[in-house]
């Protein structure tokens, strides 16, 4: 099969490396995969070269979980969402036009910084919308905001007006919420958990009634919807 596009394609950056432990994943998968793992996510050269080989026209690129999300410190993350779609613009997309797109990383931290980010991002930058992986974490690791919570909607209220979608991407569950998983920590991620919290998280945002408000809303879900079509 020709002309194939391909959406949840994940990049990396220095910068995001650093924010997270990936000794958890290197654990489950092994040092030396996760090794060659990030080599790929770091190099846009070689991802068109895999394109060219899978017959993979054009790539919509994002940068790999949990990314802003995760971070603390608000006017951190805000900063970093803002260097990062510069970063992925430079490095990836403009040197691969017509091959290479990108969802915007965007800080929920702040919803209005977020939403004036994506707008940057799309209009700017040439981004085709946003990806946001899972909740966001406010004030300590444990604590998150959800998609469908009332500060969040002004940052919908502005996807909605640009047109754009929004991936929902998967992520771990809460630390706190992970005593179901403990023995067994392959399933805390793409195994299990990822998908499970992913379809709650879905499933709030059906219920909260952002749809009726937003009714041209575009989210975006990977992985055979995650579980959703099946349950």
């Amino acid at each position: 099969m020709k002309g194939k596009i391909v959406l949840e394609e994940h990049l990396t950056t220095e910068q995001n490396n650093n924010l997270w432990d990936a000794s958890g994943e290197a654990a489950r998968n092994g040092e030396a995969y996760m090794k060659d793992v990030d080599a790929r996510l770091l190099d846009a050269d070689r991802r068109i070269e895999e394109m060219d080989r899978n017959s993979i026209d054009i790539a919509v690129l994002s940068l790999t979980s949990p990314g802003a999300q995760s971070i603390l410190d608000r006017t951190k993350a805000v900063d970093f969402a803002r260097w990062t779609n510069d970063h992925v613009a430079e490095h990836f997309t403009s040197r691969h036009p017509g091959r290479l797109y990108a969802f915007a990383t965007v800080a929920l931290q702040s919803p209005v910084d977020a939403a004036d980010e994506l707008e940057r991002a799309v209009k700017t930058l040439g981004m085709r919308g946003a990806l946001i992986n899972g909740y966001t974490n406010i004030g300590d690791a444990d604590t998150a905001q959800y998609l469908d919570e009332e500060p969040v909607w002004e940052f919908w209220e502005r996807v909605d007006r640009l047109g754009v979608p929004v991936y929902l991407h998967p992520r771990e569950p809460l630390p706190g919420q992970q005593r179901i998983y403990a023995g067994y920590p392959s399933l805390v991620g793409s195994a299990w958990g990822f998908a499970h919290e992913t379809a709650t998280h879905s499933i709030r945002l059906m219920l909260s009634g952002l749809f009726d408000r937003y009714p041209n809303l575009n989210v975006i879900l990977g992985h055979l919807g995650e579980g959703l079509p099946l349950m």
